[in-house]
């Protein structure tokens, strides 16, 4: 005996106002809309233009629909060219049926494309979008309790899924494990999972997504192997429980093959998202002759935005390295500046060489610093 359950909504369209629109569309369309917004603010926390969020999406989101469709038709023909199919309920996609391996790879074309005609890196925006892609995935497995589908076996558990008659598998059992809620919390634990990583560790090039893809898939296997809705098999495994094991791994691969050096062909804007090239610079204390106690040490930092660092007044994390007293060392090429040095001579013998400087060399001595490009050769 049930008793308690989780009800299911009589029906699957909701009418704003005289427009009807199904529950499932209008979960997916909350699910983009906060994809965006999350991934523009992660965006702007990495010194990027929040906007390429959702220029990126208006080509993402189409080949995401159209691939996730092309995958769920596909895995199960039998539901559209069987005996008993309709190749006219191919392009219904209202009535459900979207295979998240086909929106992430129909997604990933379209980002791709995006973002070789705006001139940035996809994998730095897969780090920035990862998060955001899992949580409207967490909302979009409520349109699967709005059509009561993709349901798990039969239970008595307080928290089962009440189906009605029409919808249910065995037409004598009335409740059933709650698969999308089971995602929908697991999609919760892996962007929060996400988002610690990425401030604790900015893991840069692509490997937050890889990450995202890597705890997405494991999830993606025990829930999977609730499921009794009808599904081809290979070797007596259904096909979606194949696709998450090879997928996660190849994703575990990615994770701990790419590595974390500075890419020379990416530019110093990403390389500061990325985190590779945020330093900050700091000098010991000098000695009663003022000479420097000990060389000067670079600590590289990995906050979500970039710090400016002072050093006699100069920001060293700014863009504009020719202005003088108060210029900055990391931004592009540099050219001969003298802080606090009136006379242009240089630093003294306790001159020490200041890490991080880019395309140039910097001496620190008491009360001056001094950053000049090498000689040509």
């Amino acid at each position: 005996m049930v008793f308690a359950a989780i009800p299911s909504p009589s029906r699957g369209v909701v009418h704003l106002g005289p427009v009807p629109l199904r529950a499932y569309a209008l979960m997916i369309i909350i699910g983009i809309v906060v994809a965006v917004v999350v991934t523009g603010r992660r965006l702007r926390a990495r010194g990027m233009d929040p906007a390429l969020a959702g220029e990126i999406a208006y080509w993402a989101v189409p080949f995401g629909i159209v691939g996730a469709r092309i995958y769920h038709v596909l895995s199960t023909p039998d539901a559209y060219f069987g005996e008993h199919g309709h190749v006219a309920d191919v392009v219904k996609i209202w009535n459900g049926g979207l295979g998240i391996w086909g929106a992430i790879a129909g997604g990933a074309l379209g980002a791709w494309l995006a973002a070789r005609r705006l001139g940035i890196s996809l994998a730095l925006f897969a780090d920035a979008a990862a998060p955001g892609i899992i949580l409207a995935q967490a909302i979009g497995r409520w349109g699967n309790w709005f059509n009561q589908e993709l349901y798990g076996k039969p239970t008595t558990l307080p928290w089962a899924v009440r189906i009605d008659p029409a919808h249910r598998a065995d037409p004598g059992v009335a409740t059933y494990q709650p698969t999308f809620l089971y995602e929908f919390l697991w999609n919760l634990v892996v962007a929060a999972i996400l988002l610690l990583v990425d401030r604790r560790h900015r893991l840069g090039r692509g490997r937050l997504f890889a990450l995202y893809v890597a705890l997405y898939t494991f999830g993606r296997l025990w829930i999977e192997m609730l499921r009794i809705d009808t599904a081809d098999e290979i070797l007596g495994l259904r096909v979606n429980i194949w696709t998450s094991a090879i997928v996660c791994v190849g994703a575990v691969v990615a994770l701990l093959v790419v590595r974390r050096p500075v890419d020379p062909d990416v530019s110093p804007q990403e390389q500061r998202a990325l985190g590779l090239v945020q330093d900050r610079t700091r000098r010991q204390p000098t000695d009663a002759a003022g000479e420097t106690a000990g060389e000067t040490r670079t600590a590289t930092r990995h906050d979500d935005a970039t710090d400016g660092v002072d050093v006699n007044g100069a920001d060293v994390d700014g863009a504009d390295p020719s202005n003088v007293n108060g210029a900055n060392v990391n931004g592009a090429d540099p050219v001969n500046v003298n802080v606090n040095d009136a006379d242009g001579a240089g630093a003294g013998a306790g001159e020490q060489p200041v890490a991080g400087a880019e395309n140039g060399a910097a001496a620190v001595s008491s009360g001056r610093t001094r950053v000049e490009r090498p000689p040509a050769t």
